[in-house]
């Protein structure tokens, strides 16, 4: 029985210097193609399939102020500004809690105090509405309430259960 060498004609033998150099273009090319897909992938909420952040993500800007929407990989993920602001659908629903609630245009969101002191990294989670969504923002805190404002008509139509109440309406 013969066996014969399974490589096309052109690369039987001594690797050419040409071969090493499109071998070394592929590699780098792929790499480079992988890299570039990872840095647009942004984790996913943990209820990030419910079928109601679909219609969620359909109703987000393409723009918010500031910042052009980015091409993202994630189910239920949404970014803008090189992922300086990214939204995530599907997030765990809040229980009652003291952290700052904000309400902008009919929609509550719960600041999580901690993480902004810990890290300076602004990030808000819908209260009372299911699914709940969840907004980081790395810039400045000043324009969170802007970037809410635009966000909030894709969020404002969920169905909202509870409200946030202050201290005066808890005594």
């Amino acid at each position: 029985m013969r066996i014969s060498n399974p490589l096309p004609v052109g690369l039987r033998g001594r690797a050419t210097t040409r071969t090493w150099i499109w071998l070394t273009v592929a590699v780098v090319a792929v790499a480079g193609v992988l890299f570039f897909v990872d840095s647009h992938r942004v984790s996913a909420a943990p209820h990030a399939d419910d079928p109601r952040c679909d219609k969620v993500l359909s109703r987000l800007p393409d723009g918010i102020p500031g910042s052009s929407r980015d091409w993202t990989l994630g189910e239920g993920v949404a970014a803008w500004g090189g992922q300086s602001a990214v939204f995530r659908c599907g997030a765990e629903e809040l229980l009652p809690n003291i952290n700052l609630c904000v309400t902008v245009d009919g929609v509550d969101w719960v600041l999580d105090e901690e993480r902004l002191k810990r890290d300076g990294v602004s990030v808000l989670r819908t209260y009372g509405r299911s699914p709940a969504v969840e907004f980081t923002y790395t810039g400045p805190r000043e324009e969170v309430g802007g970037l809410l404002a635009a966000l909030n008509p894709a969020v404002k139509w969920l169905p909202q259960d509870r409200k946030c109440i202050g201290v005066a309406d808890a005594l």
